[in-house]
């Protein structure tokens, strides 16, 4: 008889720094970071610098960066043509609570690239924006509720955190199919808040429907991430965008497309631009920065008409001179060079190469959202919304994430999270890499599953010191 083979040792990562950084941080810092997504107990990692697609902790590991900060980093880190500029602009100050020429050229440019917008204001961050956009809609209708969609995360005010991202045990608590309730994401939100939030399930137009027969008279807006980008970038499906347009002007309501992930990364103008609506309010952010905390709300001549006389929006740091360069710098990148094909091309030579190495493991698998952020879900069909992605085996996708870190690469360990294509992919020998660094983790995942050996799950850790693990 042939004997079994051996377990082939995991690489491991040095971690005394990190360790130790942690135990600090948590003296001042509560689970360590300043964000409960980036707490993962002891396996919380600091990070030293950023180049390019590339990332050091503190230790000095080195890893090719799929997250790129959740996706403001379209370009790479610390790219010189927005540094540079950045730094000679703030040379001149940096906040005077006055308005400069950077803003002004700054929100020119979100309107020219989303041709539908007539006016727009700065902000510093996407839960600014979609607060501000809620509040603009509810000011021009005169109307109270919101829709949005299970699943969606439009930031941490507490008008956002209605059924974003619950467990798989808590898919119960979202209500039957047919009438969605909100669950609110962690203790501290007002109940008086969270009822006027409607939730609805991604995809499913019936739904939406009877919700507008229902209270239609009431809603404001629906807000709506294009694609569901707190589910690996779920595609709408065929019409599914036409028909809400249509629907929120039967009912006289606002639509808000939320394009903090997809603005500026599916098409100059965003989802918007790619899939061919033009929404009434839009919000933006991380892409437009760099990595610099920009961000802004736009909207048509009609639904900004409430602004500056009816509705309250301000902010000591809004349009500050460091986002407002980095916003103008980087748009004016996204505008005059081939970026976002090259970071298109690259997406699809790495999503084409997992999937000769899923196809040859003969996994069932599907892939996800756009080639410039998506996701591989381990599932016999495409998941059309969040309660569909429970139903994947993301106890695997999570076990080859982890495993991906201790071999170089660093997607994030949570099956909702996308990856993140940037330009600076595309140099070098990342797509071959990135590859080569799945396959060893997808391999070493199955072989433990096999075995009946525990794999290693840092999400679990993130998301107990999360909203959604709180009890």
């Amino acid at each position: 008889m042939g004997t079994e083979p051996a377990e082939r040792p995991a690489p491991t990562l040095k971690r005394d720094r990190q360790v130790a950084m942690y135990a600090r941080a948590t003296r001042t810092l509560p689970g360590g970071t300043n964000s409960n997504f980036r707490a993962w107990g002891e396996s919380t990692v600091y990070v030293d610098r950023g180049k390019g697609s590339h990332v050091w902790d503190i230790d000095g590991n080195e890893y090719i960066d799929l997250r790129m900060g959740y996706g403001p980093v379209i370009l790479g880190h610390a790219d010189e043509r927005v540094d540079d500029y950045v730094n000679e602009r703030m040379r001149r100050g940096v906040s005077f609570s006055l308005t400069s020429e950077d803003e002004v050229r700054a929100a020119e440019l979100v309107c020219e690239l989303n041709g539908w917008a007539a006016k727009a204001r700065l902000t510093v961050s996407g839960t600014e924006a979609t607060m501000h956009a809620m509040r603009v809609a509810r000011a021009y209708t005169g109307r109270t509720k919101i829709v949005k969609f299970e699943g969606q995360y439009h930031g941490v005010h507490d008008y956002a955190l209605v059924s974003v991202t619950p467990n798989p045990a808590q898919m119960s608590e979202l209500g039957s199919e047919e009438n969605p309730v909100g669950l609110a994401w962690g203790r501290g939100i007002p109940e008086v808040i969270t009822k006027t939030i409607i939730p609805a399930r991604y995809n499913a137009l019936d739904v939406l429907r009877r919700i507008f027969e229902r209270e239609g008279s009431d809603i404001a807006a629906i807000i709506i991430e294009p694609v569901l980008g707190n589910a690996q970038g779920i595609m709408p499906q065929p019409g599914f965008h036409d028909a809400i347009r249509a629907l929120t002007k039967e009912f006289g309501a606002l639509l808000i497309f939320d394009e903090v992930k997809t603005g500026f990364w599916f098409a100059r103008g965003g989802a918007a631009e790619f899939f061919g609506i033009a929404p009434d309010i839009a919000t933006y952010a991380k892409a437009m920065g760099n990595g610099y905390p920009a961000a802004a709300f736009a909207g048509t001549e009609e639904a900004m008409s409430v602004l500056p006389d009816k509705v309250s929006h301000g902010g000591t740091y809004a349009g500050n001179r460091v986002a407002a360069a980095a916003a103008t710098k980087v748009l004016e990148i996204l505008r005059d060079t081939d970026a976002l094909d090259t970071i298109r091309r690259t997406g699809e030579a790495i999503q084409a190469g997992l999937e000769g190495v899923i196809a040859r493991r003969g996994l069932p698998h599907v892939f996800t959202g756009h080639p410039s952020m998506f996701g591989v879900m381990f599932a016999e069909k495409l998941p059309t919304e969040y309660r569909g992605w429970a139903d994947t085996d993301h106890d695997l996708y999570d076990a080859v994430a982890v495993g991906m870190h201790a071999r170089g690469a660093m997607p994030e360990p949570d099956s909702r999270e996308p990856w993140f294509i940037s330009e600076a992919h595309a140099r070098g020998s990342d797509v071959d890499r990135i590859v080569t660094i799945f396959e060893a983790s997808l391999d070493a995942a199955l072989e433990a599953r096999a075995r009946h050996l525990p794999a290693a799950h840092i999400s679990e850790v993130a998301f107990a010191g999360s909203p959604s693990g709180q009890p």
